[in-house]
This record gives structure tokens, sequence and C-alpha cells, in this order.
């Protein structure tokens, strides 16, 4: 991988996790493995939902191993939202990556990423599986069709051409995680919140491929059940604020 010349931000990776004893430490070994090729400086902030297997101890192990690697515990409210705006709200780096703890997301994709925003400067990169270059692997059928309606929906009553606004795994500058508050969603819908916002708000973005693979250990956080109509409420705020709020909250 071609090596960057120089440092121009510090990049940060929040981590949010909740009982992930068994994939944590794969899914950080395989980010400083990738990030030992190229010259970007980085932290790797780890938020442990109040788990209840291991996984604090497991931390601890890792902050040792590595000195990128931090972590804290949120003891609470919980929840994937909860923890992930923990992490926004204490995170060091000029810009700021969401990640999965579960080996989902792919390390080089954030260089590529990373590299995307610097060259294009760039407020967001945003990621998509469903594009020239993207791909998913090992997708249970039934979660890829709800997630190809739900993001099919988005794009009709958003009116935009972005395709995964549901996949969590994007980059987004400091001044856009303060230009988007205040943060609503406790869970899941954070998802679409944050690039939603973005994108109502005017800040700048760029969609890139990137690949998806399924959790190989434990089991996923995401109850679809409960989160169609959390989905569903963000959605509306959304569309509410695109087109009555008469840009009261554009970025200035």
């Amino acid at each position: 991988m071609r090596r960057l010349q120089k440092k121009i931000m510090k990049l940060s990776i929040v981590i949010p996790a909740y009982n992930e004893e068994e994939s944590i430490t794969e899914t950080i070994d395989l980010i400083e493995e990738a990030f030992s090729k190229v010259n970007i400086e980085h932290e790797i902030f780890i938020v442990n939902d109040n788990s209840k297997d291991n996984t604090l101890q497991v931390l601890e192990k890792l902050t040792q191993k590595y000195s990128a690697v931090k972590y804290e515990t949120n003891l609470g409210p919980n929840g994937f939202g909860y923890a992930v705006r923990y992490g926004l709200e204490r995170f060091s780096g000029d810009c700021v990556a969401v990640m999965m703890a579960d080996l989902s997301d792919s390390p080089y994709d954030l260089i590529r990423y990373y590299t995307t925003m610097v060259e294009g400067n760039y407020d967001c990169v945003f990621g998509s599986r469903f594009i020239k270059g993207g791909k998913v692997i090992d997708y249970p059928w039934l979660k890829k069709i709800i997630n190809r309606i739900a993001n099919f929906i988005i794009r009709i009553v958003m009116q935009i051409k972005y395709n995964d606004t549901t996949n969590a795994f994007k980059l987004y500058k400091r001044e856009v995680i303060e230009g988007v508050k205040p943060i609503l969603s406790p869970h899941f819908n954070l998802t679409i919140e944050l690039p939603l916002k973005a994108i109502i708000r005017g800040y700048s973005y760029t969609v890139v491929p990137n690949s998806w693979t399924n959790r190989k250990y434990g089991v996923s956080k995401l109850k679809i059940k409960e989160m169609g109509s959390r989905y569903f409420f963000i959605l509306m705020y959304c569309f509410v604020e695109k087109y009555f709020s008469r840009g009261d909250f554009k970025r200035k």
C-alpha cells in the first residue's frame, strides 16, 4: 500500500463494544496491521458499553499491547447509539470514523476513506456496499432485503442519491460532528441520523465503495423488529428539518 508522505489530520476510530470478547482482539489486530503500512496518526477509542462478558479484561490487554488503543466504559444509558455518542464526545482526532467491533468493516477501506478525505478536502466520506467495487460477504438474505428497501425509502423521502445510508461505517471531520448536534439516536438509528444531518446541513461528502463481512463470533446486536419505528422517527425528524426548518440549522 502506498505510504502517505505526511500527516495531515489525526484520525480517531470510535468502536462501540458490547459483549465482544471473542471479536475485539482480532478487530484491533487487523486495524493495527493495516495502519502499520501507512503514516497516519491515529487513536482507537473503544467504548465498552457495560459489557457482561470479559470484554473489559480483553480491552485492558489491548491497551498494553498497542499505544494507540484506549477505552472507557459507558455505564449507562446503554445501547449502540449511546455508546457511539459517548465516543463522539471524547475522541481527540481531527476526523473520526465509526467502526464495528465484530470484524465486519475493513481497515483498508478506512485508509481509503482517509486518503479520499485528505486529497479531496471532503467534510465526510461515506461508504457504500452497493456500488461498483463494494461487496458484502455472508449477508443474511432477509436482512439484505430489508436493508435495500430501507435505503430505497430513505433515498425517496430525502431526495438523495446515496444508496447505503444505513451503513454505520463512515468518516467525518470534527466540525461535522459538532455541526450535527444535538445527536438524538440511542440505538442503531444513529447510523442514518449522522449522515442525513450532515447532508441536510450542507457539509460536503463523497461516496466510495466498501466491503462488509458478517460477524464471525457472537450474535448481532441489531434487532430488526425493535428498530423499524426508531429508524422511521429519525427519518421523519430529518425530513422535517430539510423541508420546514428554512435552513436554520445549515452550516454557516
